[in-house]
């Protein structure tokens, strides 16, 4: 009996250990997972004016930079560097990153409570460099839809010889070893032609003339003498190009919520979406208001002014995630997006800017000389595209990468 006793004693004493262990796990588990929890909406322990110890509902800023590696200022006050987390007090405050050799980024930022708000501050040589692209001559570039090619004519004169007519250039960045030099695809005399790129980037629709007009396949050369003249299918041609277009980009609005996507069905014109949809760069052609509300507010959205009364010839960013408008142009300027589709271009008589999609953080990267507008996003978020003599007057004009690293 004493040994069945033991046993007995024994087992018990062991279910209860075990019992207890489970409970303890339990409280231990629940305690770390509130903190975590806590702590990931941002609540942190501090110290108030009477050295009482507090819990206290904070914000956090996600600061991220490209480079990588750059001071961050808040307030006028150093703090970390990029790429970091700082927790925060709800309020406004100012925040610069600066990295030496490179423009400050600045922009006040609205801190709520209990939300990430996040930074992705692209940053900017202070003293670009340029390269040449071209050396006999570059004259009316035109930039494909997709931004991966630019169609430019080279003039006729004696050094150019049998370099003249039209020719294509990649901007796509390839894998060292492959060619990135520029193709002829004809040897035709352009002085007073026009082209235009077909939706797809594949063609060329080259007019010479009121009687003369060439549809010119970009992946060969085809010299003048093998030409074929489509003026009679120029009309069909664009008719069929454009309903192309008009595909493509109903196709995209169709992803919208039905109330955004009449207002750019009726109101809105020049219609370009971001490399990575997620935004879009339009310009208004009617005074009309976007409705609030149109999507569930997410936490940590932009916390900058935004303009839903919309005027008629001014260029906007609609933000489709954040159901968020900003007013980033006025009437007969050009912007483009930039690969990240954080940025946009913006070519001026006296320079050539670089924005945020929200219009803020105006910087203004090349004050030199080029010919206006040519000035163009590649792929390449560290490079763009320029035609410029440097004000050499009479001299020719040549296509030249700004880089802006």
């Amino acid at each position: 009996m004493n040994a069945r006793a033991n046993k007995w004693y024994n087992s018990c004493t062991l279910a209860k250990t075990r019992i207890a262990i489970f409970i303890l796990t339990l409280i231990v588990l629940t305690l770390f997972g509130g903190v975590a929890i806590f702590y990931a909406q941002g609540y942190r322990l501090g110290v108030d004016e009477k050295n009482q110890v507090t819990l206290s509902p904070k914000g956090l800023l996600v600061i991220n930079s490209e480079p990588n590696g750059a001071q961050v200022f808040i307030n006028g006050e150093l703090e970390t560097a990029t790429n970091a987390t700082l927790s925060l007090s709800p309020k406004t405050y100012e925040v610069e990153i600066k990295k030496e050799g490179y423009l400050p980024w600045k922009k006040q930022m609205v801190i709520k409570e209990e939300e990430v708000t996040q930074i992705d501050a692209f940053l900017v040589a202070s003293a670009p460099s340029l390269t040449a692209l071209t050396f006999s001559g570059a004259f009316n570039p035109i930039l494909s839809d997709d931004n991966t090619k630019i169609a430019y004519g080279v003039p006729v004169s004696e050094d150019n010889g049998e370099k003249a007519g039209l020719w294509v250039l990649e901007t796509v960045n390839l894998p060292l070893g492959f060619n990135r030099d520029p193709r002829q695809i004809t040897d035709l005399n352009l002085t007073d032609a026009t082209w235009k790129w077909s939706p797809d980037g594949r063609q060329i629709l080259l007019k010479m003339s009121e009687l003369t007009a060439y549809l010119l396949d970009i992946s060969q050369f085809t010299p003048q003498n093998q030409l074929i003249n489509v003026v009679d299918q120029i009309e069909t041609i664009e008719e069929e190009w454009q309903l192309e277009q008009e595909k493509r980009l109903s196709s995209k609005l169709n992803g919208l919520e039905d109330e955004i996507q009449k207002i750019f069905e009726s109101a809105a014109e020049d219609i370009r979406f971001s490399p990575d949809e997620s935004k879009i760069l339009y310009t208004a052609s009617a005074n009309i208001t976007i409705p609030e509300d149109i999507v569930d507010p997410i936490p940590g959205a932009s916390t900058q002014s935004e303009e839903r009364n919309l005027t008629s010839g001014k260029t906007y960013v609609y933000d489709i995630k954040e159901d968020k408008n900003f007013i980033v142009g006025e009437a007969g300027e050009i912007l483009s997006w930039l690969p990240n589709s954080l940025n946009l271009l913006l070519p001026k008589e006296d320079g050539i800017t670089i924005m945020d999609y929200d219009g803020t953080n105006r910087q203004k990267v090349y004050s030199g000389g080029f010919i206006y507008p040519h000035a163009y996003p590649s792929t390449s978020l560290n490079r763009i595209l320029i035609l410029t003599n440097f004000g050499g007057g009479d001299t020719s004009t040549n296509l030249y990468w700004l880089s802006l690293k």
